[in-house]
């Protein structure tokens, strides 16, 4: 029988809170106290660095957003409203434990996420982790595992402010090779309007079965 999991939805919440939540998860599901869950959720303006060497010498001008420090892999990158984000706190087992492959499964459920809610042909990019359509970004990952449980996860440009991209060189990127669902399909579109679909496609990707209740 597959694994339950269950859906945390934060809303818009403070990065440093968020993660400290992740941090409480992780050891929850680690001491199986808990099933699988994924949060999802929007933050305020904020840049976070990833372990690779010299990801702060990334950020140009963080002005007054606040640049954190963080466990994940990866380099830094940018969170901000109109930009879905999503935890997955997962237990892996022993067929399941190789983080490429973890990482190549979000991307999976991103793909068929933003086909199926609105109809957006995306797809990767040879070496370079994430989602692309149209020859641009609209998604970037970072995960992290402890006890076997990760954390962090993916962010999806919904209906980002693409210019705080401006200010750090993103994943090793040029800031004009991010996009987002609302520049690329020319017309506004919601978080509400992708966010489901995004639930339902890592809980079919990871082949968990989707708790109707909500975690907390």
């Amino acid at each position: 029988m597959a694994a339950s999991l269950q859906v945390l939805d934060l809303g818009l919440v403070d990065y440093r809170e968020a993660w400290a939540l992740q941090q409480r998860l992780v050891d929850e599901r680690a001491a199986a106290a808990r099933p699988d869950t994924l949060i999802v959720c929007e933050h305020p303006h904020v840049f976070t660095l990833g372990r690779r060497a010299g990801a702060r010498r990334n950020v140009l001008d963080a002005g007054d957003v606040p640049v954190i420090e963080v466990e994940r892999g990866g380099d830094v990158t940018y969170h901000g409203p109109g930009q879905l984000v999503g935890y997955p706190i997962f237990k892996l087992g022993a067929e399941e434990r190789d983080l490429p492959r973890f990482l190549r499964n979000l991307e999976e459920a991103l793909i068929r996420a933003l086909k199926e809610s609105v109809g957006l042909e995306a797809g990767r990019r040879q070496g370079a982790t994430g989602v692309w359509a149209a020859g641009r970004k609209v998604a970037s990952l970072g995960v992290a595992v402890r006890n076997w449980v990760t954390f962090h996860g993916f962010a999806l440009n919904v209906a980002t402010d693409l210019s705080y991209f401006g200010r750090i060189v993103p994943c090793g990127l040029p800031a004009e090779v991010m996009s987002s669902v609302t520049r690329l399909l020319g017309r506004a579109v919601g978080v509400d309007e992708v966010q489901a679909a995004v639930v339902a496609a890592v809980a079919e990707v990871f082949g968990r079965h989707l708790d109707d209740g909500r975690a907390s």
